[in-house]
């Protein structure tokens, strides 16, 4: 009764007319990034954040939420029909949605992928509505200890959980979490690592390093691809799929439900891990393990339903916990922080509005990205036909407006350029920057709730491991690293990195 009373509230806060147009704004933003190859919804957010200034703290949460998993359905439109994934995620469905479309099934691929999406998404909220509140319970019981513990965690499984070299992404974590550290010490009031820059007194601001990073680092890569590829947009028939595709869809639909949303809980999981995942799984267990790579139609709905659960469930770990599992949720925290609430179980008791409000969007933005999507696919993929070269100034403009008014400064933009040079050579050099995100986020986080364990311990460093809680943690963190140094695990890192 006390989820329903709670569900009540939310739908009443989310169903006001102000709320619903700003989940309508980032559903539609959402879609728009996910069809444009490149921009991908972490530099999106990146560079609306400053944006969200203005708006109530629950509006602008309803709309970067949708831009989140907005982005995820609008991924696969140009995936199928284009063979260019809009979003990291939508690479996967791109190797059997756009075979589909070559064979005149482009329609039913999309319909696919629509269905697929929108059944993940209802359920991943409904998981998100059930867990919330035992799960914040359990938060309530964390010390400092405990809440340092977790943070290890989060930290190994973003390293353990990104593909690409494990060396690179150690390196990353530990140059955001010295990043985090900038500015004045919060006990002592010393400025560290200042070099004598007044301006850095407070610290790098969230919004120029990952603007930086993402924005304009994004910008620069994506200059320099050149994106082809035959459109089968007029080849788009039907949308209806016959009743042999529905009985081959419809498990794809449930397994790819449930490797979602368990990955998406997972620290460093997130869209992009759960549809490589799913696609590896139904191929394995499909019975036309042959079709896949020809047009299977398991390979466009498990990935699809996966990458919508992995895109909703990742909130449970930020709203219960105050832990960002991946970079998007990491942005989520610096929206959250900007409009001063503190990440964490309290938010579901000290703002229940909010906190129920946002799922109940979630709900109402499903409806509306399955509305929006299957009509206006002529819209996005006309969309493609403008350069590249034509839209980066007018973002980067944007971008440029958005940090200079966070505190009407420009050592912000010049700072945000920086990082933008720093994001690309990451690019080239291999390096992900969304583990650099991570720790710039939890570096402060980590080292506030680590002096605060051991000031109430007396200096005693072993609060960490005698603490059962604790303990089980940091046990968790040691069993990551040794299951990442297996040789399997390692080959299937190295594949999803030259697959991406």
């Amino acid at each position: 009764m006390e989820l329903l009373a709670n569900l009540s509230l939310g739908f009443d806060t989310a169903f006001t007319l102000q709320n619903l147009m700003y989940c309508f704004i980032g559903c539609v933003l959402g879609t728009l990034i996910g069809v444009l190859p490149g921009l991908g919804p972490v530099a999106t957010i990146a560079m609306l954040l400053p944006a969200t200034y203005a708006l109530p703290p629950i509006a602008a949460l309803i709309m970067l939420a949708g831009i989140y998993y907005g982005s995820q359905y609008g991924g696969s439109t140009t995936a199928i029909l284009l063979n260019i994934p809009g979003e990291t995620a939508s690479v996967v469905t791109a190797i059997d949605g756009y075979q589909m479309a070559r064979r005149g099934r482009g329609g039913v691929a999309l319909f696919t992928a629509g269905m697929g999406s929108f059944f993940a998404g209802c359920v991943a909220t409904l998981i998100l509505a059930g867990f919330a509140a035992p799960l914040a319970e359990v938060a309530f019981k964390f010390g400092p200890a405990e809440y340092f513990s977790l943070m290890v965690l989060g930290l190994i499984g973003a390293v353990v959980l990104a593909s690409g070299s494990l060396l690179k992404a150690i390196g990353m974590i530990i140059l955001g979490l010295l990043m985090g550290l900038i500015g004045t010490d919060v006990n002592s009031g010393v400025a560290r690592y200042s070099f004598d820059i007044p301006q850095l007194s407070d610290g790098i601001g969230f919004v120029s390093v990952a603007m930086g990073v993402f924005g304009f680092a994004e910008i620069m890569t994506n200059l320099e691809k050149k994106g082809t590829g035959e459109s089968f947009l007029n080849k788009v028939t039907t949308l209806i799929p016959t009743w042999t595709d529905v009985k081959r869809m419809t498990p794809s639909i449930l397994r790819g439900t449930t490797i979602g949303s368990i990955l998406g809980i997972l620290p460093g999981g997130g869209a992009a891990l759960a549809a490589f995942g799913a696609y590896s799984v139904e191929k394995k267990s499909s019975k036309y393990s042959e079709e896949f790579g020809k047009g299977a139609i398991e390979g466009v709905a498990g990935p699809e339903a996966a990458n919508n659960a992995a895109a909703q469930t990742s909130f449970i770990p930020l709203l219960t916990l105050g832990i960002p599992p991946n970079a998007v949720m990491a942005l989520m925290v610096g929206a959250m922080t900007i409009h001063n609430i503190q990440p964490g179980p309290q938010v579901m008791t000290s703002n229940p509005t909010l906190f129920w409000g946002l799922i109940a969007s979630m709900w109402i933005g499903n409806v509306m990205l399955i509305l929006l999507n299957l009509p206006l696919i002529g819209i996005w993929v006309k969309l493609l036909q403008i350069p590249y070269r034509y839209l980066y100034p007018a973002i980067l403009v944007f971008c440029c407006i958005g940090v200079y008014t966070v505190n009407n400064s420009i050592f912000d933009v010049y700072i945000t350029a920086g990082f933008g040079i720093i994001g690309y050579l990451f690019f080239k050099l291999g390096c992900e920057p969304a583990p650099l995100l991570l720790g710039f986020v939890l570096g402060p986080m980590m080292e506030e709730n680590f002096r605060r364990a051991l000031l109430l311990s007396r200096g005693d460093f072993s609060t960490f491991v005698t603490r059962p809680l604790s303990l089980g943690l940091l046990i968790a963190a040691a069993l990551l690293v040794i299951v990442v140094m297996l040789p399997a695990v390692k080959k299937s890192r190295e594949e999803v990195f030259v697959e991406e």
